[in-house]
């Protein structure tokens, strides 16, 4: 169990604790914080482009069959997230809380979703679709529910529109248009996507809490609220979880189709908030409201790893032959 524990901290978390610290001892000032931005910018640009490219026009008619269970993960994300969110943002105060209810906002994640579906032996091809589905639709469903929940907490102004639609829909869309001729190339070389997806992040994050941390983040946020917060993401996504679970068996989906609901239906995509709330809060906010983000990021890596591997190991011993020794294992 605690090696289990310890595999989920793979380099790029460790990279993105690293990048934290690097921010917060030697933040971009001056002109190099607008470098930095612009760098980031440029890396968010590139990497929706790469992920338009990726995405085909096969999955998505593909996906859009299994219409039951998709509007059941679109449920969770879109709508039981924000009415948890609601109910306990009032558990943290400030930007802080504003980072709670953003982050359940946000859509679900592409690749750990579809990495724990493949480990725990469920429909990898339906958590695809609906990863997918779910990061297309965040573009424009994401910054529609900051508008409506968060007022004058997130900023929804013209030039945020504009900055959503330049930066994080236009590059979608022409990857995807090109994906006739570049598609080949983006799927060969899977491991640069990996790469740009990681690497925009890091920048991100780094000029982020880099402006946080001029602004004195340090001083607004003690260890006591990363602890406090730390506790109602775990509680957050102990409910998605068990949420999830019973609504797959009040709708009667397989067990294959459950383990999606339950690993596309409890992730939010650290990938898509980074940007989103570049674009939707004011620099200096930016690294308190993503705070959140980032603890959550974590604690559902640990957790849904462990969950991933229980049900790989259940779905080994139901296949094991029934004799006495695997009666015993059993």
């Amino acid at each position: 169990m605690l090696r289990r524990f310890l595999s989920v901290f793979e380099p790029f978390i460790l990279m993105l604790l690293g990048t934290v610290a690097l921010a917060s001892l030697l933040p971009a000032r001056g002109i190099w914080s607008g470098i930095a931005a612009g760098a980031a910018d440029t890396a968010i640009v590139l990497l929706f482009f790469l992920h338009g490219a990726k995405l085909s026009r096969e999955a998505i008619w593909e996906g859009a069959r299994n219409w039951q269970l998709h509007v059941a993960v679109l449920a969770v994300t879109f709508v039981l997230f924000p009415v948890l969110g609601l109910g306990m943002m009032h558990l943290l105060s400030g930007p802080v809380a504003a980072g709670l209810l953003f982050l359940t906002l946000l859509p679900s994640t592409v690749q750990s979703s579809i990495a724990f579906t493949a480990i725990a032996r469920g429909n990898v091809a339906a958590a695809v679709c609906s990863a997918s589905f779910s990061n297309l639709l965040g573009i424009v469903v994401t910054p529609a529910l900051v508008a409506l929940l968060m007022g004058g907490a997130g900023s929804i102004s013209l030039s945020s529109v504009e900055a959503i639609v330049l930066q994080l829909l236009v590059p979608f869309v022409a990857g995807h248009l090109l994906r006739p001729w570049i598609g080949g190339l983006v799927t060969r070389y899977k491991g640069v996507l990996t790469i740009v997806d990681r690497g925009s992040i890091l920048l991100v994050v780094y000029s982020a809490f880099g402006a946080a941390v001029v602004e004195g983040l340090w001083h607004r946020v003690s260890p006591g609220d990363l602890a406090l917060i730390a506790v109602v993401c775990v509680v957050l996504l102990g409910i998605v979880l068990v949420a999830t679970l019973l609504a797959a068996r009040a709708l009667g989906l397989s067990r294959e189709d459950a383990i999606v609901l339950q690993f596309c239906g409890s992730k939010k995509s650290l990938a898509s908030g980074v940007p989103m709330a570049g674009v939707l809060f004011p620099a200096a906010q930016v690294g308190v409201v993503l705070l959140p983000v980032m603890l959550f990021h974590q604690i559902q890596l640990i957790a849904c790893a462990m969950i991933a591997r229980r049900y790989a190991d259940a779905a080994e011993a139901a296949a094991l032959p029934l004799t006495p020794a695997a009666i015993d294992q059993r």
